[in-house]
């Protein structure tokens, strides 16, 4: 399985997560089942969410490099299920299209603007598996029947998550840390927490000895990416080191 994911196949796995989602939400008893991962929202709570999201990320790829993303447009979704089904579908197919379009290398905005993955609307498609990945998680567990997931989705999402979502130029304002990442499919990354930021790298790399970390943290890639999104617990992972190191990493946020 190669390391990184091609374009096309990051709009194939857009589909096949949304597909997998759909038949969740039709599978329902009904809409108002509530979503333990998002507390507070119904079935169609996480589906209008779903469809709002994919159709804005669509209007900014569509509007190219730009200081601030489009204007929203106030729409909201059907409530009956047939029609919500149909306008999430409509959602969905807008937002692979305006990417297929566009292409990869295309500008556009991004809020994630100092961290390590680009600007582009192939920075955009490969957030926007991991987006439809764990809310399709959301809506199976909401139906009691959760699902791992799909590995090729989960070794790219660890990746993701830590270049998209943690990688800073924000000085870490705890003392210097190393944290090591392993999926037991195989791959692992280190981030390095100093007063530079924060940086991800693959292992092995250059100048990056095994022995360095001072935590680290082991499991499926699946588990890794659920944990990142606060869908399982931390300590479902395999915990080595230094504890606080996470805390503190959990509790920060460089906005502040």
């Amino acid at each position: 399985m190669p390391e990184t994911l091609e374009f096309p196949d990051l709009l194939r796995l857009i589909d096949e997560r949304s597909t997998t989602f759909r038949a969740t939400v039709a599978s329902a008893p009904d809409l108002h089942v509530p979503v333990p991962t998002c507390p507070g929202w119904t079935l169609f709570d996480l589906v209008q969410h779903l469809g709002l999201g994919r159709r804005k990320a669509a209007a900014i790829v569509a509007a190219g490099p730009a200081d601030a993303p489009p204007a929203a447009s106030g729409e909201g979704a059907p409530r009956e299920r047939e029609a919500l089904l149909a306008w999430l579908d409509e959602s969905i197919e807008r937002l692979v299209t305006t990417l297929r379009e566009a292409g990869p290398d295309r500008g556009c905005w991004t809020w994630w603007d100092d961290s390590q993955s680009p600007q582009t609307a192939g920075g955009v498609a490969r957030h926007q598996v991991q987006e439809v990945a764990v809310h399709t998680y959301d809506a199976q567990l909401a139906v009691g029947a959760p699902q791992p997931l799909p590995e090729q989705v989960a070794l790219d999402g660890v990746e993701e998550f830590q270049f998209t979502c943690v990688a800073t130029t924000v000085a870490w304002p705890h003392a210097p840390a190393v944290i090591d990442y392993h999926a037991t499919e195989g791959r692992s990354w280190r981030l390095r927490l100093s007063g530079d930021g924060v940086r991800v790298v693959r292992l092995p790399a250059a100048g990056e000895e095994p022995g360095q970390a001072d935590a680290s943290a082991t499991g499926p890639a699946g588990d890794l990416v659920l944990a990142f999104y606060d869908r399982v617990p931390l300590d479902s992972l395999k915990l080595d080191g230094d504890r606080r190191v996470f805390d503190q990493l959990i509790a920060w946020d460089p906005s502040e």
